[in-house]
């Protein structure tokens, strides 16, 4: 794909330096520069690169159904259960999930009704670059490749923990843990090392999926598909195997009462288990990094969101009412936190072969996981550099899978490193507060198209006009809120990190504000395929162009 030259007229202004700039005659410096950074890219420039997408559209609606729930379903439907209810809300966890899937839900109709308007990969990224301007867009972009990365490294540590559990109790064969842990602990916000030295199944299986998704789109929607398939067939027979060993007495009182410590228990600790299992719900955004894969983008798109996150949600409440029936709330919690609730209501039932066949369904769910967030992260690096925002080297397809090899490589590898480096309990901490964020700004470009744009035609659209994007919005924003002072903390300063790139870099290179850097087509060509010259657009003097506006009009859709 390839951006159309600029014409040469009176809204260039010649800087002296040999380069012209789309400034307005008698416009300030100062009213210059703010302006470049809310200019926003037209529907005409998204819709070009959708129809000239050199991707392989390769995925059906249930391909990108099964990446939905490949990425919500990890080993929360089994931990996050019986923490949350141990801790806060007993057996009404199930009034949890229902909270925190109606705030899910919420995203996910401003998510299918964005991916309808602008199906094209980069997800909330490109969705606020439409909308919101390039800073905006350039913020989301850099929190998303935090979400992805970190998301992808925390499940890794995850899996090589549930990897020497299974071998242990399926064959009796302990791993050497300075082979299965991270060298390093992270405990009260206070980094110490630990005597091991490596998590070794955490940098092995990143690196295979990595090499899995550098052959195509396809190949890995089928080992996805294989997974999530494994994964709900375990869910089923626990749910199943589990039921007869319910007892009706553990669910009373159903709503604990609170104790003297706040947001234990009672109303208040039912609201803050929502905030908790809230996050069992990430991942069906990733669908949306897919859109220039799949076939039929805006109908595919609207239905793979929305039923992953509904069939998940039923899943979730199904498995937090035979848990909590089997174990008393108050002793499904033991020493080792991270997988107790699992161990004890597997023991509870007596059956040890369910045990082990558990331990397989959540090594393919975290399997699973990793492999949509992997495919996810190159596309958020692959959509910033078509704009000139990242290196020209992230826009390279590979000639015969078409995938984006290079950013896919880098992004294995560095989410293979810190998996098998870095804790858990730090990872895990950075993923929340970044995610509502890209959730909140999802919800105000629904709004903002909905004003400025009300006549594009939607295959969906969020009902009730402006009421649940708002109410979306809000609730993110309370979500946030509660979280951790620490997380946000850490938000910020990440996202201090990337206001220094976008500055030193992605403002210098934006194709949007800086047109003169790509007045030839050598220049402009976004994707490893020199030779396509289909893909290059005559733009007549008078229509809209690509990317900016015609001179004295603003670079607004």
């Amino acid at each position: 794909m390839t951006v159309p030259d600029m014409p040469a007229d009176a809204a260039f202004q010649d800087h002296g330096d040999g380069t012209r700039h789309l400034r307005r005659p008698g416009e300030s410096f100062l009213r210059w520069q703010g302006r470049r950074l809310t200019n926003t890219r037209t529907f005409a420039s998204l819709d070009h690169e959708s129809e000239t997408s050199q991707m392989k559209r390769v995925l059906t609606v249930w391909d990108l159904s099964a990446m939905g729930i490949g990425a919500i379903i990890g080993t929360g439907i089994f931990v996050l259960t019986g923490i949350v209810a141990h801790e806060k809300a007993g057996p009404a966890v199930v009034i949890s999930f229902v909270i925190a899937s109606i705030v899910a839900g919420l995203a996910a109709l401003s998510y299918a009704e964005m991916a309808c308007l602008v199906p094209i990969a980069g997800s909330a990224y490109t969705y606020t670059y439409a909308t919101c301007g390039e800073l905006m867009a350039w913020i989301i972009g850099w929190d998303l490749i935090l979400e992805y990365l970190v998301g992808a490294a925390t499940v890794s540590v995850g899996f090589s923990h549930y990897l020497g559990a299974f071998f242990e109790d399926a064959f009796g064969y302990t791993a050497n843990p300075k082979l299965m842990e991270a060298p390093f602990s992270y405990v009260k916000d206070t980094f110490a090392t630990t005597q091991t030295w490596f998590s070794v199944p955490s940098f092995v299986i990143v690196l295979l999926l990595t090499a899995i998704l550098c052959r195509g789109v396809k190949s890995s929607a089928r080992v996805n598909n294989v997974l999530v398939v494994v994964k709900v067939v375990v869910i089923l027979v626990f749910i199943f195997g589990a039921a007869s060993s319910v007892d009706k007495k553990n669910f009373d009182p159903f709503v604990p009462p609170a104790t003297e410590t706040f947001g234990h228990f009672g109303p208040s600790g039912v609201l803050r288990g929502a905030t908790v299992v809230f996050f069992a719900f990430i991942g069906f955004d990733a669908i949306s990094t897919a859109a220039q894969e799949a076939r039929n983008p805006q109908r595919d798109l609207p239905i793979g969101i929305g039923f992953s996150l509904v069939f998940c949600t039923i899943l979730y409440l199904a498995t937090s009412v035979v848990m909590l029936g089997v174990v008393n709330y108050k002793d499904i919690a033991g020493d080792n936190i991270s997988d107790a609730p699992f161990k004890v209501v597997t023991a509870k039932t007596n059956q040890k072969w369910l045990s082990i066949f558990c331990e397989v369904g959540i090594l393919a769910g975290l399997v699973s996981v990793m492999l949509v967030l992997l495919l996810g992260q190159p596309r958020i690096f692959f959509s910033m550099a078509v704009d000139g925002l990242f290196p020209q080297f992230a826009t390279k397809l590979h000639p015969k899978y078409k995938t984006p090899v290079i950013t896919t490589a880098l992004s294995g590898f560095l989410v293979a490193t810190a998996g098998g480096l870095l804790p858990v309990s730090l990872l895990a901490d950075l993923t929340s507060v970044g995610t509502l964020f890209a959730f909140f700004l999802v919800h105000c470009s629904v709004l903002i198209l909905r004003w400025r744009e009300p006549h594009r035609e939607r295959r969906f659209k969020v009902p009730l006009g402006p009421v649940l994007p708002i109410l979306g919005a809000l609730t993110c924003v309370g979500l946030i809120a509660v979280d951790s002072v620490s997380a946000i903390i850490r938000l910020i300063i990440w996202l201090a990190i990337g206001l220094v790139v976008y500055f030193a870099y992605g403002r210098r290179h934006s194709r949007l504000n800086n047109p003169e850097k790509y007045a030839t087509p050598d220049h402009m060509t976004v994707v490893n395929e020199g030779q396509s010259n289909h893909a290059n657009v005559e733009i007549k003097q008078g229509e809209q162009q690509l990317y900016g506006a015609q001179p004295g009009q603003e670079h607004k859709v």
